[in-house]
Protein backbone atom coordinates (compact mmCIF):
# COMPACT_ATOMS: atom_id res chain seq x y z
CA UNK A 1 0.00 0.00 0.00
CA UNK A 2 1.52 2.92 -0.88
CA UNK A 3 2.02 6.02 1.84
CA UNK A 4 3.89 9.17 1.96
CA UNK A 5 7.06 7.50 2.62
CA UNK A 6 6.67 5.56 -0.84
CA UNK A 7 8.58 6.63 -3.85
CA UNK A 8 8.03 8.55 -6.73
CA UNK A 9 8.98 7.20 -9.63
CA UNK A 10 10.22 8.77 -13.11
CA UNK A 11 10.99 6.98 -16.32
CA UNK A 12 12.61 8.29 -19.52
CA UNK A 13 14.22 6.79 -22.57
CA UNK A 14 17.40 8.04 -21.60
CA UNK A 15 19.27 11.07 -19.47
CA UNK A 16 16.06 13.57 -20.44
CA UNK A 17 14.02 12.66 -17.07
CA UNK A 18 16.28 13.81 -14.71
CA UNK A 19 15.59 17.06 -15.41
CA UNK A 20 12.10 16.40 -14.01
CA UNK A 21 13.90 14.98 -11.30
CA UNK A 22 16.24 17.63 -10.75
CA UNK A 23 12.91 20.19 -10.15
CA UNK A 24 11.04 17.33 -8.24
CA UNK A 25 14.42 17.97 -5.87
CA UNK A 26 14.30 21.34 -5.83
CA UNK A 27 10.80 21.49 -5.47
CA UNK A 28 9.95 18.72 -2.38
CA UNK A 29 13.47 17.74 -1.45
CA UNK A 30 12.01 15.10 0.93
CA UNK A 31 10.89 12.92 -1.35
CA UNK A 32 12.39 9.03 -2.52
CA UNK A 33 12.59 8.89 -6.35
CA UNK A 34 13.60 6.08 -8.60
CA UNK A 35 14.56 6.80 -11.87
CA UNK A 36 14.90 4.66 -15.01
CA UNK A 37 16.64 5.43 -17.76
CA UNK A 38 16.19 2.92 -20.89
CA UNK A 39 19.63 3.91 -22.09
CA UNK A 40 19.69 0.40 -24.34
CA UNK A 41 16.99 1.61 -26.76
CA UNK A 42 17.14 5.27 -26.60
CA UNK A 43 16.24 7.48 -28.99
CA UNK A 44 12.83 6.62 -28.50
CA UNK A 45 11.66 9.84 -30.87
CA UNK A 46 12.38 8.08 -34.17
CA UNK A 47 10.71 4.77 -33.19
CA UNK A 48 7.00 3.72 -34.07
CA UNK A 49 4.27 4.28 -31.39
CA UNK A 50 3.93 0.10 -30.90
CA UNK A 51 7.97 0.00 -30.18
CA UNK A 52 7.80 2.90 -27.64
CA UNK A 53 4.49 1.72 -26.16
CA UNK A 54 6.10 -1.96 -25.45
CA UNK A 55 9.41 -0.19 -24.00
CA UNK A 56 7.10 1.41 -21.59
CA UNK A 57 4.85 -1.44 -20.37
CA UNK A 58 8.22 -3.79 -19.82
CA UNK A 59 9.66 -0.84 -17.68
CA UNK A 60 6.15 0.41 -15.59
CA UNK A 61 6.22 -3.87 -15.37
CA UNK A 62 9.32 -3.96 -13.69
CA UNK A 63 8.86 -0.40 -11.51
CA UNK A 64 5.87 -1.88 -9.83
CA UNK A 65 7.87 -3.73 -7.05
CA UNK A 66 8.47 -0.39 -5.46
CA UNK A 67 5.13 0.44 -4.94
CA UNK A 68 5.43 3.73 -6.14
CA UNK A 69 2.97 6.22 -5.04
CA UNK A 70 3.21 7.85 -8.59
CA UNK A 71 4.69 7.41 -11.56
CA UNK A 72 5.72 9.66 -14.61
CA UNK A 73 6.37 9.20 -17.86
CA UNK A 74 9.21 11.76 -17.77
CA UNK A 75 9.32 11.49 -21.72
CA UNK A 76 7.01 13.37 -24.10
CA UNK A 77 7.54 10.74 -27.02
CA UNK A 78 6.30 7.92 -24.64
CA UNK A 79 3.84 10.58 -22.81
CA UNK A 80 2.11 10.89 -26.43
CA UNK A 81 1.94 7.51 -27.38
CA UNK A 82 1.62 5.44 -24.56
CA UNK A 83 0.22 7.56 -21.42
CA UNK A 84 -3.63 6.37 -22.17
CA UNK A 85 -2.91 3.11 -23.02
CA UNK A 86 -0.70 2.44 -20.02
CA UNK A 87 -3.33 4.21 -17.45
CA UNK A 88 -5.80 1.34 -18.71
CA UNK A 89 -3.35 -1.60 -18.64
CA UNK A 90 -2.21 -0.31 -14.58
CA UNK A 91 -5.29 1.05 -13.73
CA UNK A 92 -4.61 1.42 -10.00
CA UNK A 93 -1.23 3.09 -10.49
CA UNK A 94 -1.53 6.92 -10.53
CA UNK A 95 0.82 7.82 -13.97
CA UNK A 96 1.11 11.10 -14.97
CA UNK A 97 3.19 12.69 -18.43
CA UNK A 98 4.85 15.90 -19.47
CA UNK A 99 2.41 17.26 -22.34
CA UNK A 100 0.03 18.34 -20.18
CA UNK A 101 1.41 20.43 -17.26
CA UNK A 102 3.69 22.35 -20.34
CA UNK A 103 0.66 22.79 -22.63
CA UNK A 104 -1.55 24.53 -19.09
CA UNK A 105 1.65 25.99 -18.85
CA UNK A 106 1.69 27.42 -22.23
CA UNK A 107 -2.03 28.72 -22.67
CA UNK A 108 -1.43 31.09 -19.42
CA UNK A 109 1.93 32.24 -20.53
CA UNK A 110 0.25 33.37 -23.59
CA UNK A 111 -2.05 35.62 -21.48
CA UNK A 112 -4.70 37.81 -23.26
CA UNK A 113 -3.43 37.81 -26.28
CA UNK A 114 -6.81 37.18 -28.95
CA UNK A 115 -4.28 34.46 -30.65
CA UNK A 116 -1.60 33.70 -29.23
CA UNK A 117 1.51 32.67 -31.13
CA UNK A 118 3.14 29.11 -30.13
CA UNK A 119 5.65 27.05 -30.90
CA UNK A 120 6.56 23.78 -29.72
CA UNK A 121 9.77 21.74 -30.31
CA UNK A 122 9.49 18.22 -29.95
CA UNK A 123 11.02 14.61 -31.24
CA UNK A 124 9.36 12.95 -34.84
CA UNK A 125 7.01 10.83 -32.84
CA UNK A 126 6.14 13.35 -30.38
CA UNK A 127 5.15 15.96 -33.66
CA UNK A 128 3.22 12.36 -35.40
CA UNK A 129 0.98 12.08 -32.71
CA UNK A 130 0.16 15.86 -32.74
CA UNK A 131 -0.27 15.29 -28.76
CA UNK A 132 0.52 19.15 -28.51
CA UNK A 133 -1.90 20.38 -30.92
CA UNK A 134 -5.06 18.60 -29.17
CA UNK A 135 -3.63 19.77 -25.62
CA UNK A 136 -3.53 23.14 -26.44
CA UNK A 137 -6.15 23.58 -28.43
CA UNK A 138 -8.23 21.87 -26.28
CA UNK A 139 -7.47 24.31 -23.85
CA UNK A 140 -7.52 27.68 -26.55
CA UNK A 141 -9.14 26.99 -29.60
CA UNK A 142 -7.90 30.39 -30.90
CA UNK A 143 -4.45 29.85 -31.05
CA UNK A 144 -1.96 29.73 -34.21
CA UNK A 145 0.64 26.63 -33.18
CA UNK A 146 4.07 25.95 -34.57
CA UNK A 147 5.50 22.58 -34.50
CA UNK A 148 9.25 22.16 -35.07
CA UNK A 149 10.55 18.47 -35.24
CA UNK A 150 14.15 18.67 -33.69
CA UNK A 151 15.68 14.87 -34.11
CA UNK A 152 19.57 15.76 -33.90
CA UNK A 153 18.58 16.98 -30.05
CA UNK A 154 18.21 13.69 -28.46
CA UNK A 155 21.12 12.39 -29.74
CA UNK A 156 23.38 15.34 -29.60
CA UNK A 157 21.81 15.58 -25.64
CA UNK A 158 22.77 11.77 -24.68
CA UNK A 159 26.53 12.40 -25.96
CA UNK A 160 27.19 14.79 -23.53
CA UNK A 161 27.51 18.03 -25.45
CA UNK A 162 26.79 21.11 -23.97
CA UNK A 163 25.62 24.63 -25.02
CA UNK A 164 29.21 25.89 -26.13
CA UNK A 165 29.43 22.86 -28.37
CA UNK A 166 29.41 24.25 -31.85
CA UNK A 167 27.68 21.01 -32.88
CA UNK A 168 24.78 22.30 -30.65
CA UNK A 169 24.60 25.83 -31.75
CA UNK A 170 24.72 24.77 -35.26
CA UNK A 171 21.94 22.55 -34.75
CA UNK A 172 19.59 25.08 -32.71
CA UNK A 173 20.23 27.32 -35.75
CA UNK A 174 19.17 25.14 -38.20
CA UNK A 175 15.60 24.26 -36.24
CA UNK A 176 15.02 27.59 -34.56
CA UNK A 177 15.90 29.91 -37.73
CA UNK A 178 11.78 29.41 -39.35
CA UNK A 179 10.59 29.33 -35.45
CA UNK A 180 12.73 33.31 -35.29
CA UNK A 181 10.62 34.56 -37.80
CA UNK A 182 7.17 33.72 -36.55
CA UNK A 183 6.73 36.73 -33.89
CA UNK A 184 6.13 34.09 -31.28
CA UNK A 185 4.67 34.60 -27.63
CA UNK A 186 5.80 31.08 -26.12
CA UNK A 187 8.20 28.26 -27.43
CA UNK A 188 7.51 25.07 -25.68
CA UNK A 189 10.05 22.74 -24.91
CA UNK A 190 8.77 19.57 -25.79
CA UNK A 191 11.21 16.76 -24.42
CA UNK A 192 12.69 16.79 -20.89
CA UNK A 193 16.13 16.50 -22.63
CA UNK A 194 15.94 19.93 -23.88
CA UNK A 195 15.67 22.27 -20.63
CA UNK A 196 19.69 21.16 -20.78
CA UNK A 197 19.67 24.15 -23.73
CA UNK A 198 17.53 26.16 -21.86
CA UNK A 199 19.35 29.59 -21.44
CA UNK A 200 20.67 29.44 -25.20
CA UNK A 201 17.44 28.68 -26.52
CA UNK A 202 15.32 31.51 -24.72
CA UNK A 203 18.62 34.13 -26.08
CA UNK A 204 18.01 32.45 -29.66
CA UNK A 205 14.41 33.27 -29.52
CA UNK A 206 13.49 36.20 -27.01
CA UNK A 207 10.16 34.90 -26.12
CA UNK A 208 9.11 33.00 -23.14
CA UNK A 209 10.51 29.55 -22.83
CA UNK A 210 8.24 26.83 -21.37
CA UNK A 211 10.44 23.84 -19.35
CA UNK A 212 8.18 20.78 -19.32
CA UNK A 213 10.26 19.43 -16.80
CA UNK A 214 9.62 22.07 -14.33
CA UNK A 215 5.83 22.11 -15.38
CA UNK A 216 5.89 18.90 -15.03
CA UNK A 217 7.38 18.62 -11.34
CA UNK A 218 4.58 21.25 -9.99
CA UNK A 219 1.59 18.98 -11.51
CA UNK A 220 3.20 16.20 -9.44
CA UNK A 221 3.68 17.70 -6.24
CA UNK A 222 0.25 19.08 -6.23
CA UNK A 223 -1.03 15.86 -6.82
CA UNK A 224 0.52 14.59 -4.01
CA UNK A 225 -0.74 17.12 -1.83
CA UNK A 226 -4.20 16.95 -2.88
CA UNK A 227 -3.93 12.85 -2.50
CA UNK A 228 -2.53 13.25 1.10
CA UNK A 229 0.98 11.64 -0.12
CA UNK A 230 3.51 14.32 -0.01
CA UNK A 231 6.56 13.37 1.79
CA UNK A 232 6.89 14.90 5.51
CA UNK A 233 9.18 18.11 4.99
CA UNK A 234 12.12 18.34 7.30
CA UNK A 235 12.80 14.26 5.76
CA UNK A 236 16.30 14.11 3.55
CA UNK A 237 14.80 12.06 -0.01
CA UNK A 238 16.90 9.63 -1.63
CA UNK A 239 17.32 9.01 -5.24
CA UNK A 240 18.17 5.47 -6.98
CA UNK A 241 18.92 5.40 -10.43
CA UNK A 242 18.15 2.16 -12.62
CA UNK A 243 19.88 2.04 -16.73
CA UNK A 244 19.04 -0.49 -19.20
CA UNK A 245 22.54 -0.15 -20.12
CA UNK A 246 25.76 1.34 -19.92
CA UNK A 247 25.84 3.00 -15.84
CA UNK A 248 29.25 4.34 -15.65
CA UNK A 249 28.15 6.40 -18.70
CA UNK A 250 25.04 7.56 -16.87
CA UNK A 251 26.41 8.24 -14.29
CA UNK A 252 29.37 10.34 -15.47
CA UNK A 253 26.56 12.39 -17.76
CA UNK A 254 24.10 12.73 -15.04
CA UNK A 255 25.88 15.46 -13.03
CA UNK A 256 25.02 17.88 -16.25
CA UNK A 257 21.31 16.98 -15.46
CA UNK A 258 21.32 17.31 -11.62
CA UNK A 259 24.12 19.39 -10.83
CA UNK A 260 25.49 16.82 -8.45
CA UNK A 261 27.36 13.22 -8.86
CA UNK A 262 25.09 9.89 -8.22
CA UNK A 263 25.46 6.84 -7.19
CA UNK A 264 26.48 4.47 -9.36
CA UNK A 265 22.95 2.99 -11.34
CA UNK A 266 22.01 -0.55 -11.33
CA UNK A 267 21.88 -1.94 -14.97
CA UNK A 268 18.55 -3.77 -15.49
CA UNK A 269 18.65 -5.13 -18.97
CA UNK A 270 16.10 -4.82 -21.15
CA UNK A 271 16.11 -8.86 -21.10
CA UNK A 272 15.40 -8.47 -17.40
CA UNK A 273 12.19 -6.76 -17.58
CA UNK A 274 8.92 -7.82 -17.18
CA UNK A 275 7.73 -9.08 -20.49
CA UNK A 276 4.66 -7.38 -22.15
CA UNK A 277 2.61 -10.08 -21.69
CA UNK A 278 3.00 -10.29 -18.07
CA UNK A 279 -0.35 -9.87 -15.83
CA UNK A 280 0.75 -6.50 -14.04
CA UNK A 281 0.58 -6.24 -10.60
CA UNK A 282 -2.18 -4.49 -8.43
CA UNK A 283 -0.38 -1.48 -7.16
CA UNK A 284 -1.94 0.91 -5.04
CA UNK A 285 -2.69 4.47 -5.51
Amino acid sequence: MANAASPIVVIDSGLGGLTVVRELQRQSPSENIIYFGDTARVPYGTKSAETVTRFVREIIGFLQRYRPKHLVIACNTATAVALHAMKIEFPHLPITGVIDPGSRAAIDAAGNKPIPRIAVIATEATVRSKAYEHAIFRRRQHATLFIQPTPLLVPIIEDGRSENDPIVKVALTQYLQPLQKRDLDVLVLGCTHYPIYKNLITQMMGCRVIDSAEQCAQDVNQRLLIGGLSAPAGMTGSLKCIVSDDPIRFRALAGQFLGTEIDLPTRVGPEDLVPPTATPLRAAG
